[in-house]
């Protein structure tokens, strides 16, 4: 049993060695860094009610436990839990919990991404972005924020892609699309009726179409060449954040972007050095 565990399970504890141990398993955080007076001070005990608890525990005294509970807070910081996507953590939940608990969500949301990612999908998604001539984004709320950050890191490779939703002109982006154009929905719930109707309108019209989502249902899969799939972990409304969506979307469009880059791997570098050049003696950046 590890020693977090025993504190947890308290067999053969006093009352006073309860306390002291609720208070170890809240403060976690602090603790490692609390000298014996002061875990005495805190908990309403004493030097030798500390050390019997120690020593209980299978120590020489504090120190040793100390040095013990320091390395399994350490080695349960790089042990993945599994977090609900909807409610990640808990009120009680310490500041360094949270941030457990985040970096797991995170790691577990990815891995899972990373499953479901299909080679085929990835590669058609690519090669119709570098036959375009124009690159419409559609998505709207968290997924808008996605997609400018997206919008934001092709500038460097001297593609300038449009937020199609910007300023509710959605209908007249997709008006103004052409053959040579593709557009991408990034829409988690694929639901919205505005953007169903664009589909339509793209897919009659023979415009590239591709859709990352997390709900592929049989309408919007059928009017996109490509349907790129996420997790589907998140409610759609009673949940605290867009955590998992969000990451998801993150990892499938910052490597989308970088299997384009890969491609022009030297004629990307070579740009960016020109640009760095140029930005330097024009005092640009």
């Amino acid at each position: 049993m590890t020693l977090l565990k025993k504190l947890q399970a308290k067999q053969s504890f006093t009352d006073t060695e309860e306390r002291i141990a609720d208070y170890i398993l809240a403060n976690l955080d602090d603790v490692p860094d609390m000298v014996i007076q002061q875990l005495a001070e805190n908990t309403f005990t004493s030097h030798s009610a500390i050390i019997r608890l120690s020593q209980k525990l299978g120590f020489s005294g504090y120190r040793s436990f100390k040095v013990a509970l320091i390395h399994e807070i350490q080695r349960n910081k790089h042990t993945p839990t599994n977090v609900d996507p909807n409610f990640p953590f808990l009120p009680m939940d310490s500041s360094m919990t949270i941030a457990k608990k985040m970096a797991d969500l995170t790691i577990e949301t990815i891995r899972k991404t990373l499953v479901k990612l299909d080679k085929e999908k990835l590669n058609k998604a690519v090669e119709l972005f570098e036959k375009a001539d124009q690159i419409y984004l559609f998505g709207t709320g968290d997924s808008q924020i996605r997609a400018r950050s997206y919008q934001n890191k092709f500038i460097k490779i001297n593609k300038h892609l449009i937020i199609a939703d910007e300023y509710g002109e959605a209908a007249w982006n997709a008006l103004s699309m052409g053959k040579t154009d593709c557009a991408m929905f990034i829409s988690y719930g694929g639901n919205s009726a505005a953007h169903k109707k664009i589909m339509k309108y793209l897919n009659a019209t023979k415009i590239p179409c591709i859709l990352l989502t997390g709900n592929p249902e049989p309408i919007s899969s059928q009017l996109c060449d490509v349907v790129i799939e996420v997790p589907y972990d998140e409610f759609d409304f009673f949940k605290v954040g867009t955590f998992s969506s969000q990451i998801s979307f993150e990892y499938i469009l910052d490597t989308l972007f970088s299997i384009i880059y890969a491609r022009e791997y030297t004629k990307n570098l070579n740009s960016l050095k020109r640009k760095e050049e140029i930005s330097k003696k024009w005092e640009l950046l």
